[in-house]
């Protein structure tokens, strides 16, 4: 484990943002992601004064913010372009606000074809949003799992922006086929953060997620290639399913400590 930090994504306690933010710190947790889309963290619902209190109120906990899930559904619908640039530029101005430089997303498929027209809008769209967090020195990082990570890279070097990256779900690659450990090599020096979660792929091509350690992400190889390319900032916990997410994420913490 030498060399990462580990947060969680605070949602996945569904114990609400304050309740999981104390939650964290008393699992002693490096950091958490917070998701800003809606709610009280949403940029509309937190004036500068609540920013820096909020702020303040995490890192008296012994925590930072490791990142902010911008999650708007992505961004190929030419009729909400704009409104979801918009939206995710102001959410990066939040994080400024918060001292956040990574934003995370799904962005939506990359179309294969060169000129499919959603490949068009996407990449339309990654360079507003790219753009913008690079002048603020901060980035958006792309979550993997639709597309094998060749395509990935492929797809972002076509953007030639410095604010577009990885956001790198191991479990995400695995449940649709994908070979995670290649993964952290070919997209080596784009990955800015990633999501610790688990899940198989059956032989039907249905998937599942799973308890972390329970599935198919070969966590000892993953974690060397992650420390091949140099990369040493943090592994969050990502519960989505499960009963009972706090000790689902309390065991995901131990599994990883035990790396």
């Amino acid at each position: 484990m030498a060399a990462f930090r580990l947060g969680v994504l605070i949602d996945c306690f569904r114990l609400g943002v304050r309740a999981g933010v104390e939650k964290a710190a008393e699992m002693r947790f490096n950091g958490v992601q917070v998701c800003v889309t809606g709610g009280e963290l949403a940029p509309e619902n937190l004036p500068r004064s609540g920013r820096r209190e909020f702020r303040r109120f995490v890192a008296d906990r012994g925590l930072e913010i490791s990142a902010l899930c911008v999650e708007l559904g992505g961004y190929a619908d030419p009729a909400r372009l704009d409104e979801r640039i918009g939206r995710t530029c102001r959410m990066i101005d939040l994080g400024l606000d918060l001292g956040v430089a990574v934003h995370t997303s799904h962005i939506g498929r990359v179309p294969e074809e060169p000129d499919a027209p959603a490949r068009h809008t996407l990449a339309e769209a990654l360079r507003a949003i790219g753009s913008y967090a690079a002048e603020r020195g901060c980035c958006l990082g792309c979550e993997t799992g639709p597309e094998d990570t060749p395509a990935m890279r492929q797809f972002l070097a076509s953007l030639g922006c410095e604010g577009v990256k990885v956001n790198f779900d191991p479990a995400n690659l695995v449940m649709n086929g994908f070979d995670p450990v290649r993964g952290v090599r070919e997209l080596a020096g784009l990955i800015v953060h990633t999501h610790a979660k688990d899940g198989i792929r059956r032989p039907d091509k249905t998937k599942a997620e799973t308890p972390l350690g329970e599935g198919q992400v070969p966590w000892e190889a993953y974690l060397a290639a992650l420390r091949d390319v140099g990369y040493a900032g943090y592994l969050t916990i990502e519960r989505e399913a499960g009963d009972d997410p706090v000790a689902d994420i309390l065991k995901a913490k131990q599994f990883l400590e035990s790396i």
